[in-house]
């Protein structure tokens, strides 16, 4: 059974001003390479994924304290070495 998620408005933005459809983020959260906890609340949940292009690395922010888990924002970057530490 997977969890159920809801996107904020933020992250809702983020999505259209990024070209980035709610599908690749269900792929994130579902099947993530790892997950980071940054706090007790705060949790980066990271996937490659590769483009016909090139790779990028998926960065999906999720508050985990509310029910259902609330998607605070989502990115993607071809900057690996920026989050090398975390990949």
């Amino acid at each position: 059974m997977h969890t159920i998620f809801k996107f904020s408005k933020h992250a809702e933005e983020r999505l259209l001003t990024r070209g980035l459809g709610k599908d690749l983020v269900l792929v994130v959260l579902n099947n993530p390479d790892k997950i980071i906890v940054l706090d007790s609340a705060l949790l980066i949940y990271q996937k490659i994924l590769v483009e016909p292009d090139k790779p990028y690395l998926y960065r999906v922010f999720v508050n985990r304290e509310l029910d259902p888990k609330l998607i605070v924002t989502v990115y993607k970057t071809s900057k690996f070495e920026k989050y090398e530490n975390q990949v």
